[in-house]
């Protein structure tokens, strides 16, 4: 019965934690805090839990964010020259967000879409078959 309780609180956890992203942008530490206290879990709990998964951060991220996929597939149809293209371009780094907080660049684990690799996630919206001139359109087409 324990256990069923456990999973079920894991459950509403993640669920806490996907609202406040689609609300805010990102989970802050003082959100991390009061799930943790209305939970009765640990703060490190509630954390693990918040940077485990890609679809969440820890800080604001921009207002498109990219996650381009690094799976073997992506790679092998040449996933880095989109990052480098997509790098260059914004001037960031992965992990990094554009100064004025139009782009985030993120690198994730296989979206689903081998078959259009290399491919990625723009604000959730898939793009495939990617090249550095398609994604400079892609870019360029965003608010």
């Amino acid at each position: 019965m324990d256990d069923k309780l456990q999973v079920r609180g894991s459950e509403d956890l993640l669920a806490l934690l996907s609202e406040e992203q689609k609300k805010a942008g990102y989970i802050s530490e003082q959100f991390i805090e009061r799930i943790a206290q209305s939970m009765a879990l640990s703060i490190g709990e509630v954390y693990g839990v918040a940077t485990f998964y890609h679809f969440l951060s820890n800080r604001p991220l921009g207002m498109n964010v990219i996650q381009v996929c690094k799976s073997l597939p992506c790679y092998l149809k040449s996933s880095q020259l989109i990052v480098d293209t997509i790098q260059v371009e914004l001037g960031i780094v992965r992990g990094q967000t554009t100064a004025d907080g139009r782009f985030s660049l993120q690198l994730t684990n296989c979206i689903g879409a081998c078959d259009q690799a290399p491919a990625m996630l723009l604000n959730h919206d898939l793009h495939g078959n990617l090249t550095p001139t398609r994604i400079l359109q892609i870019l360029k087409e965003c608010p």
